[in-house]
């Protein structure tokens, strides 16, 4: 376990690699004896400096719930950050490439609740029931710690990696369709480059949701109403390079799409 100092240090550290777009070196190298539990608590370090510099709280993501997104990244646990209100973009924006350092994009889905969700004991049936509706999402991944050799650490201190979402297509009640089977192809410049079925998050993409609660729980937290919680990836991150345009064809639930200028 790491002490409080050294948390600290490292959410400094983490908030100029925010400001700057230069990644740190890896923790898991620099600090061995640190531990998941650390990793939350630099996280909601960083994430105090980033609202007390303006920047507002709207939901959570959930990283790491797919085999897919498991078997790429070497990470056998899922994990969540925080979503600011400047990282949610709207349906076919523009986004400067310049902004995100090891860009990479994935497909999910997206909860809007409305009624709040604290566990523990929180079920799939108590997601069902909170979420206003689902929505077709897109997540721009980015990185503010080395890339390479990451480990779970690292990648929760960085706030699960969380760069930013495009949001679009068409909202959906989550009694209206069976959520497991929506699937999504996604083209890059054309071509399609993964596809995949919701069913790969956790059997179920409310899963997601109540993992998260529950946690949450655990750290003396939860879910709110007003939350747009995103409930992790059903493909292989993508990486992306500039210039690059991006579709993401969920069929009946409608299209996103994004350029990277």
């Amino acid at each position: 376990m790491l002490n409080s100092a050294q948390r600290q240090t490292i959410a400094d550290e983490l908030a100029e690699a925010t400001r700057t777009r230069t990644p740190i070196p890896l923790l898991s190298a620099r600090y061995p004896e640190m531990e998941v539990e650390d990793s939350y608590a630099v996280q909601n370090l960083w994430a105090d400096r980033q609202t007390a510099a303006g920047r507002r709280i709207v939901g959570r993501k959930i990283g790491l719930t797919s085999k897919a997104m498991q078997a790429a990244t070497g990470i056998t646990e899922p994990d969540y950050g925080v979503v600011f209100d400047d990282m949610v973009l709207e349906n076919g924006c523009e986004i400067p490439w310049e902004r995100y350092t090891h860009p990479r994009i994935e497909v999910e889905l997206a909860f809007k609740l409305n009624a709040d969700l604290d566990g523990p004991g929180c079920t799939i049936f108590d997601v069902l029931s909170a979420t206003e509706y689902v929505v077709p999402a897109l997540e721009i991944l980015d990185s503010h710690i080395e890339l390479k050799g990451r480990t779970i650490v690292d990648t929760i201190s960085d706030n699960a990696a969380m760069g930013a979402m495009v949001v679009g297509g068409n909202p959906v009640k989550p009694d209206s369709v069976d959520l497991r089977w929506i699937g999504a192809l996604l083209y890059r410049n054309q071509t399609v480059e993964e596809t995949g079925l919701a069913a790969g998050v956790l059997n179920h993409p409310a899963s997601g949701v109540h993992w998260l609660a529950n946690k949450l729980a655990r750290h003396g937290s939860g879910l709110k109403a007003g939350d747009l919680v995103l409930a992790g990836s059903f493909t292989r991150p993508v990486h992306v390079q500039k210039g690059d345009t991006f579709l993401a064809d969920y069929g009946p639930l409608g299209t996103i799409t994004c350029t990277f200028a």
